[in-house]
């Protein structure tokens, strides 16, 4: 029993360490999510400006990302995401204090998320290499399952709802824990001790260096697929979650609170999925999974397009965020069974740059769709979209299967 439930016993005290503090860091910024709609909200109900605080938040990972990847490689990995949690830790706390003195502005929210972004460009990047070094290759599904499911308990079941009570309670607490937990996140992973250092490499121009990651993932049949496809799946998803607040609203009929309450759906299907995921992955073939997951999405949006009722939203929202856990382990096993540790975090970063910039191009899109057409608009699009890209994603996920089954290294 004690294997079970406590990672230290299962992958050793470094590999709990990075967990613990993906746990406290996951707690803060699933508050700043929830809390972050509501701040810009209180300000403005401009669906464009609501839009825009996430897209401040994600275009770093259009302008960044692959220049993240590149120094990823070439720093010490352990000590950048520390600094880096620090830095975060630094602008949520003016943040806090702008709030608390009652001068907070729209474009300083922007700023602020601007900055959080850019920290998650390099953080994520680097902290991505952190698992396979930590862990035996056959056990990387389930160290990648617990990581899951500790971000779903916490970044959407625990945190959503405590932030929007929190937000309510007092508009700078959120932003203050968050704060906190990067600074708690900093110190967690200094801590870890055997992470290997970054090799010396030869000195290559940054330009060389992502070059070698944008060749190398697109030369691989399967995780070009996977990347292109997300890319545009999260274009359109973005374009309709980025107003969500919103939809929760004027659509459901919520509040505040309800708001947070309606994204624990997304929690109580994550957790389902990331529990689901080693098992159905022994049993299911990684093709069929991805597969049923795309159609999963389609049906997502166009059930939210039609529905008036909070229950069948939130409903639709748990079958969403089981297939979105499962897809997540798939996908991130696949990379790191696949990609060579020196470049790792180049490639990583390239299929960073597609689907979280897919994510950024969907938020900006989407509050001006809403602004133009109507709330539900955004959804009947990304439904039709969805559609679409489920067709020409067929064929190339039947790649899947043969690749997750092959021992660590894949092919190249």
């Amino acid at each position: 029993m004690l294997r079970v439930l406590f990672p230290r016993a299962l992958f050793g005290a470094d590999f709990a360490r990075l967990w613990t503090a993906a746990a406290v860091a996951n707690l803060g910024d699933g508050i700043t999510m929830a809390a972050g709609p509501l701040l810009v909200a209180s300000i403005t109900t401009d669906p464009a400006a609501v839009a825009g605080a996430v897209f401040a938040q994600q275009l770093p990972w259009l302008l960044f990302a692959l220049l993240s990847g590149a120094w990823a490689d070439r720093l010490d990995r352990r000590r950048l995401v520390v600094t880096v949690n620090l830095v975060r830790a630094a602008a949520l706390a003016a943040l806090v204090a702008a709030v608390a003195g009652d001068a907070v502005t729209v474009p300083l929210i922007y700023a602020v998320f601007f900055v959080l972004g850019t920290g998650e460009t390099l953080a994520d990047t680097a902290a991505s290499a952190f698992v396979p070094a930590l862990v035996p290759a056959d056990q990387l599904p389930t160290a990648n399952a617990w990581l899951g499911a500790t971000f779903t308990v916490l970044n959407q079941f625990a945190a959503k709802p405590l932030g929007a009570w929190l937000f309510v309670v007092a508009a700078a607490a959120p932003f203050g824990v968050n704060a906190l937990s990067f600074a708690a996140s900093a110190a967690l992973v200094a801590g870890i001790g055997s992470l290997p250092a970054t090799r010396p490499r030869p000195r290559t121009s940054l330009r060389a260096d992502i070059a070698e990651g944008l060749r190398w993932l697109w030369q691989h049949r399967l995780l070009r697929a996977l990347a292109v496809t997300m890319a545009f799946g999260n274009v359109v998803f973005c374009a309709a979650f980025a107003i969500f607040v919103l939809y929760a609203f004027e659509r459901l009929g919520l509040g505040q609170l309800g708001y947070g309450v309606l994204l624990t759906a997304f929690a109580v299907g994550g957790l389902a999925g990331t529990v689901a995921a080693p098992p159905l992955l022994r049993t299911v073939s990684a093709t069929v999974l991805l597969r049923t997951g795309l159609v999963v999405e389609a049906a997502l949006h166009a059930t939210l397009a039609l529905t008036r009722t909070p229950w069948v939203a939130a409903a639709m929202i748990v079958v969403f965020s089981v297939h979105a856990a499962v897809w997540g382990t798939v996908v991130t096993t696949l990379r790191q069974r696949s990609v060579p540790g020196p470049i790792y975090g180049r490639v990583s970063s390239v299929y960073s740059l597609l689907e979280l910039g897919g994510a950024a191009l969907g938020s900006l899109l989407g509050g001006l769709l809403a602004r133009a057409y109507g709330i539900t608009a955004t959804f009947w699009t990304a439904a039709a979209a969805m559609a679409v890209i489920l067709l020409l994603a067929w064929r190339p996920l039947a790649t899947a299967t043969p690749v997750f089954r092959r021992p660590a290294g894949g092919d190249g």
